[in-house]
Parts: structure tokens; sequence; C-alpha cells
């Protein structure tokens, strides 16, 4: 029998990740939001290998924390996100992709634009009103990634598998 596919998502400073997750569960679809606000690194990734996974992620988190910009926000149709920019955190996946060539789906394979989803699924017109509210009051500003947390997917739920703090 194949493992439930992990999912490596970036751990963000309490403080901000509290932020996000106000507004997650604000503005997510009730009985839709099964998971805490989040910024995805990698989707789909052999559940079977979660050792050497973790190994690879704990070697890559020897690096300080660092800022991640958000420069703005992100209409999905069907939702809202907050758009993130890092250099750092670009740099982080691309050497963690390269590593796990092998392993990637075609999503894992395409462009990445690092965000965190605070609405989704929702009726199109409740995403578009949500936007524009956002936008009117949006400002730009930072939040700070701490580490990595690796995830186990099951089937819409998520068991956290390991936290993997930044030590640089």
């Amino acid at each position: 029998m194949t493992e439930a596919p992990l999912i490596l998502t970036l751990a963000l400073h309490g403080d901000d990740q509290a932020r996000f997750e106000r507004l997650r569960q604000l503005h997510f679809p009730v009985g839709r939001n099964m998971i805490p606000a989040h910024v995805t690194l990698f989707h789909h990734l052999p559940g079977e290998e979660v050792a050497a996974v973790s190994d690879a992620v704990a070697v890559r988190c020897a690096v300080p924390p660092f800022p991640v910009a958000v420069p703005g926000l992100r209409f999905l149709g069907r939702g809202v996100a907050y758009a993130l920019e890092s250099p750092a955190l670009s740099a982080l996946r691309a050497g963690l992709a390269r590593e796990w060539d092998e392993w990637l789906t075609p999503q894992d394979r395409q462009g990445w634009r690092p965000h965190v989803t605070i609405q989704n699924k929702a009726p199109p017109e409740a995403a578009r009103a949500l936007h524009a509210s956002l936008q009117a009051a949006f400002a730009p500003f930072a939040v700070r990634a701490e580490g990595l947390d690796l995830w186990r997917y099951l089937g819409g739920p998520w068991e956290l598998v390991g936290r993997h703090p930044f030590r640089g």
C-alpha cells in the first residue's frame, strides 16, 4: 500500500501565522476550511520517502529566519490570497526542487508563486467583493519565515509529520 503523500509548507512567526489564520477563519467557506492558513512549497511528495524528505528539509533549515514581503493581494476567481516574495524562500524551494526532481508532480514542477490563501471555493461574486474590500485598505507588509513544516495529506485534513525550524 502506498503511503499518503506529503506536503511541505513554510512556517511563519506565530503572530504572522495568527494574522493569516484569523483572516482564513473569517473568509473561508464554512465546512471547507479543514487546514490552517499556509504557504505551500510542495503539494505532493512521496509518503513512503518521509525519512529522506525529512532529512533533506533538516539540511535546508540550516539558515537563519528571514523576512518575506507581502506586496499585494491575488484574486483567485473563487477566492483571495496574499502574494509573497522572498529571494531566500525562492532559493530554498529551488534547491529542494532540484534535489527532489524525480519525485515532483506536474503541479510541483510548474511555476511557483508563493501565497497564503484566505478564501477559496467561494462564489465568484463573494471573492470579488472580498478582494475589493481588502485591496481598498491594503498596505504592503512583511512576515517572518521561521522554518518548514512537513504534513501528511489525509484526503482533506492534514497531519503534522514534523516541524523544522530555521537555525542558522
